[in-house]
C-alpha cells in the first residue's frame, strides 16, 4: 500500500459538515484506509476573483491514508467525492478558477516518494504546499519529518522557512473532529 497525504479544505456551505463528510467519503472506498488525520485549521483566503467580494475563511486539514489505487484513479476518486459534496469545476486548467471558494477541495500532497506530473491534471508532489500555511502546518502534526522528494527538506524545515503572511489557526475542535 502507498502512503499518501492529502490537503483537503471548505468554504462553502457548512464547512465543517462538509469536511466530516468527505473523510466519511474517504473511509467508505475499499482501496482507502484512513490513518490519522490533523487538527482542523481556521485559514485567511489567499485571493478572491476579481470582481468578487471577499470569501469566507476556510476550514482546512491534512489527511495520511493508504491505498492500493495508484496516482490517477486516486485522483479520480477523490474527484468524484468533492463532486458528491457539491464541487463543481468549470476551468479545465490547475491555474484558472483557482481561488474559487469551494465546498471542498481535496488535493494529493504526496504519493509515497513518487513524483508525477501529467499537465493540466495531476501534479505530485502538489506544486505549491512549499508555499502555503495552509497546507503545511496541518501537516507538519501528521509527518514533521517527511521529505520534500523534490526539494529535499522536511516538512518542518519547509515551514521554518516559509513566507506565507496569511494566518491559519487551530480551531477549538477535539482533535478527532470528524467523529
Amino acid at each position: 500500500m502507498a502512503r499518501v497525504y492529502l490537503s483537503l479544505g471548505s468554504n462553502l456551505g457548512d464547512s465543517l459538515a462538509l469536511l466530516r463528510q468527505a473523510v466519511r467519503e474517504l473511509q467508505a472506498v475499499t482501496e482507502i484506509h484512513l490513518l490519522e488525520t490533523s487538527r482542523l485549521y481556521e485559514t485567511e483566503p489567499w485571493e478572491s476573483e476579481p470582481g468578487q467580494p471577499a470569501p469566507r475563511w476556510y476550514l482546512n486539514c491534512a489527511v495520511a491514508i493508504e491505498t492500493t489505487l495508484p496516482p490517477d484513479p486516486l485522483l479520480d476518486c477523490l474527484q468524484r467525492i468533492e463532486a458528491a459534496l457539491g464541487r463543481t469545476r468549470e476551468a479545465k486548467t490547475l491555474e484558472a478558477g483557482r481561488f474559487q471558494p469551494r465546498t471542498v477541495d481535496i488535493d494529493i500532497l504526496f504519493y509515497d516518494t513518487r513524483v508525477v506530473s501529467v499537465p493540466d491534471r495531476l501534479q505530485i508532489p502538489h506544486l505549491l504546499l512549499h508555499e502555503r500555511a495552509f497546507v503545511l502546518h496541518p501537516l507538519a502534526e501528521l509527518a514533521p519529518e517527511l521529505e520534500h522528494p523534490v526539494f529535499y527538506q522536511t516538512i518542518s524545515q519547509l515551514l521554518d522557512e516559509l513566507d506565507d503572511a496569511h494566518a491559519v489557526r487551530p480551531t477549538s475542535l477535539p482533535p478527532r473532529w470528524f467523529d
